[in-house]
């Protein structure tokens, strides 16, 4: 074993142990049968310390990188994946400042201090019919004369809703129709004029209650804003560091995904008897070649989270070229776990159909890949244009 994989193993029984995974996998089952929220799973990862990954040393915290933070991710998702999407929004706002601080910009390190004493960051960006994301808002930031700004708008797919304390927003200032301003920072739950839709019945990733999230005035302090810039594809460390956690959390979550329904897909072949062949479908050759082919599909996905995770951890100078792997690297992940939970079904046969079977819970968790921005559909001009749109 490298010293690497050494690392990962020590980390894996530190911050995920076999036992914890098993208790947070015969969870999974009734939070997302009855709609719950995963509070027991959240108590067991905050006492283990796995809200401050992210968090250096110098502040109290373990200080682990993208690339660890992203293998313990998948780890975590094969035993609960509502979970580990949900705590994903927590752990990419104190990536987003860990890579910042890395990088020299020091300016959102109260981050780091609040987390150590015990706050849940969540993820305010998503916004309905915005497909600008991070480029643009239909929440309005009006400037409140003190340097802060009053906020109204809605947000939607606000993992962690029943729990985050700190929320990371973004608005439009465009009291100066001349010099519109994307406004980003953090607002507390305490504030006023925020409330929750009680809206979430949804097909997959139930008990990570990511419900929409209104606000109606809601402060930002200007000790709470982090910057002002132009709306648009304008270079900033900031969203740049909001891009790379986001598709580099999510992508290990459906990896994980992938990697469990293939487990789910082996067992119910070991387990089927065909009365034809008067042995188990493991045997069939049909069957081990669908379960080779999804097999064979999962294994180029963390091999490729493992790369650029690395590479970020480690400022590689991608320039032009970072959203492309980026973004890739999630898509690829997600069209494997749908294949795998796909395969997994069949391979369990008319008892994965079944609710209340594994099978059909990672299935349905897998469709949710479908809708983190930006989507196959709208990623494809940009791997077309990097191809074609260059001069020779």
């Amino acid at each position: 074993m490298t010293d690497r994989e050494t690392r990962h193993a020590e980390l894996a029984g530190r911050y995920l142990p076999q036992e914890s995974l098993e208790r947070m996998r015969a969870r999974a089952g009734e939070t997302d049968r009855e709609n719950e929220f995963f509070w027991e799973d959240l108590d067991e990862l905050r006492a283990a310390g796995y809200l401050t990954l992210f968090v250096p040393e110098e502040f109290g915290g373990p200080g682990l990188t993208l690339n660890e933070v992203s293998r313990l991710q998948q780890r975590l998702a094969t035993a609960a994946p509502a979970t580990a999407l949900a705590i994903n929004m927590h752990l990419m706002c104190t990536g987003v400042v860990r890579a910042m601080f890395e990088r020299g910009d020091r300016s959102l390190a109260r981050v780091f201090e609040e987390t150590m004493a015990g706050e849940v960051f969540a993820f305010g960006i998503s916004e309905p019919s915005n497909d600008w994301v991070l480029q643009g808002s239909n929440t309005r930031a009006v400037p409140d004369g003190e340097g802060g700004y009053a906020l109204t708008g809605v947000k939607i797919f606000t993992s962690l809703s029943p729990a985050w304390t700190r929320l990371i927003v973004h608005g439009l200032d465009d009291s100066d129709p001349e010099a519109p301003r994307l406004v980003y920072g953090f607002i507390e739950r305490s504030a006023e004029g925020i409330s929750v839709s009680e809206d979430w019945d949804v097909l997959g990733m139930r008990a990570s209650q990511s419900r929409a999230t209104i606000l109606s005035g809601v402060r930002m302090p200007a000790d709470r804003v982090a910057r002002r810039i132009e709306p648009g594809p304008v270079p900033d460390l900031l969203t740049f560091a909001i891009t790379a956690n986001f598709q580099l959390l999510i992508g290990p979550v459906y990896a994980g995904v992938a990697q469990r329904a293939l487990e789910v897909g082996a067992a119910g072949l070991k387990r089927r008897t065909s009365a034809k062949r008067g042995a188990t479908l493991a045997e069939a050759p049909e069957f081990r070649a669908r379960l080779a082919k999804a097999h064979l599909d999962f294994m180029a996905v963390p091999a490729q989270l493992d790369s650029v995770t690395r590479d970020f951890d480690e400022c590689v100078n991608h320039g032009a070229g970072w959203p492309l792997r980026l973004v890739s690297a999630r898509i690829r992940a997600g069209e494997a776990a749908r294949r795998c939970a796909e395969t997994a079904l069949m391979c369990t046969g008319g008892s994965g159909f079944s609710n209340a079977q594994e099978a059909s819970r990672l299935y349905r968790d897998a469709a949710a890949g479908l809708f983190h921005p930006p989507s196959e559909d709208a990623a494809l001009p940009m791997y077309a244009a990097a191809l074609l749109d260059t001069d020779e």
